[in-house]
């Protein structure tokens, strides 16, 4: 067993719990290739009728992926000088591979996979739970998306589920990495059942208490019973706003609209859109307009690709350095203003990676949420 996952097992239920609370429960690479053939085996087993995901500790479900890992890895082969980042074999494409394999996996599963969010859920904890079918909301949850402030873009999934929430929200939250509370989370379509974190073991207990055909109308039923209202939800409000400001294809047009509407939202939105690096600025808004007509699986392949340019370039590194390593939160973006950000430098994130490319198993079902 896992120190950092338990994997419980209680009449029908079967439960991972990520356990690293000290690290907010980061996702790693060793506990995603633990994640992946448990998922398989519980999708097998015709005695379990549901998977339960949750994180230890009161604080986080899954504050995201081990970046500081993939850091360390890439950092020394840019040292070393041989080989390349987007290897097999190297972190920096191991990691990306096989967790957005994770989350296919969860995206297809054909069982009900349900997700507890109490407490922080970001990058990596929103591709372990918005793909499932049930994503339990709690008033400890806080969720985002922040990588455009680390180098990166709204990946897992990202590029497919933030163009489907009400009206330009998505696009908001993919360039601001604006966190969002228990009340936003439902507003949005993140969460599908709100229940105070005192009454989730109750909950749990009812769906343990369930015989392995219940199936999936059942399990909804049961924790229907159990949700409640969050009450209204803040980014509801800013939604004419957002609309208004975000709807722009380019960071230009975005930041032209903010600098118009001329309010202390706005003003503070453009500060925040200041800090983030360009490149991933522009790549990201590509990829979340590219992603309203794409599905699912499609969106998965390009983010996988968009990884690795991220992985080939500099801004990741240097984001990274200034959160995590220097702490001096003052990363040094290259290219450092929007307009020297060019298409070649966007188009090489996007371009295929030929034998390189990212694969994903059949799915065993059809997909349950419309990809």
């Amino acid at each position: 067993m896992s120190i950092d996952i338990h994997f419980n097992r209680d009449g029908a239920i079967a439960e991972a719990v990520l356990a690293r609370p000290k690290a907010l429960n980061a996702l790693s690479l060793g506990m995603i290739r633990q994640l992946r053939p448990w998922l398989r085996e519980q999708v097998a087993d015709s005695t379990v009728a549901a998977i339960v995901m949750g994180g230890e500790g009161d604080r986080a479900f899954c504050a995201g992926g081990d970046v500081r890992a993939v850091y360390d890895a890439g950092m020394a082969i840019k040292a070393a000088g041989t080989g390349s980042v987007s290897d097999p074999g190297t972190m920096t494409a191991d990691f990306f591979r096989e967790e957005y394999q994770l989350n296919h996996a969860i995206h297809h599963c054909p069982k009900p996979y349900i997700a507890i969010v109490d407490g922080i859920s970001m990058g990596g904890g929103m591709g372990l739970s918005f793909h499932g079918l049930i994503r339990i909301i709690t008033e400890r949850t806080l969720f985002a998306m922040p990588e455009t402030g680390i180098g990166l873009f709204p990946d897992v999934g990202g590029g497919w589920f933030l163009p489907r929430m009400p009206g330009e929200t998505g696009t908001f939250l993919a360039l601001t990495g604006h966190r969002c509370g228990p009340a936003d989370a439902m507003y949005l379509g993140y969460g599908t059942h709100y229940i105070p974190s005192d009454t989730v073991p109750e909950a749990l207990a009812a769906l343990r208490a369930l015989p392995a055909d219940a199936g999936e109308g059942r399990i909804v039923a049961l924790l229907d019973g159990f949700g409640q209202d969050p009450g209204p939800a803040p980014i509801a409000e800013m939604r004419p706003a957002i609309d208004d400001c975000f709807e722009g294809d380019t960071i230009q047009e975005i930041r032209a609209a903010l600098t118009e509407y001329d309010s202390d939202w706005s003003r503070s939105t453009l500060s925040t859109l200041d800090k983030m690096s360009p490149t991933s600025l522009v790549i990201s808004l590509a990829q979340v307009r590219m992603g309203r007509g794409m599905d699912y699986d499609e969106m998965a392949k390009v983010e996988y690709r968009l990884s690795q340019g991220c992985m080939r370039g500099n801004d990741f590194y240097e984001g990274i350095r200034a959160l995590l390593v220097d702490k001096d939160k003052s990363p040094k973006w290259s290219p450092a203003q929007l307009e020297d950000v060019t298409q070649d430098l966007v188009d090489n994130h996007f371009r295929p990676l030929g034998s390189a490319d990212i694969t994903f198993e059949t799915p065993t079902n059809s997909d349950p949420s419309a990809s």
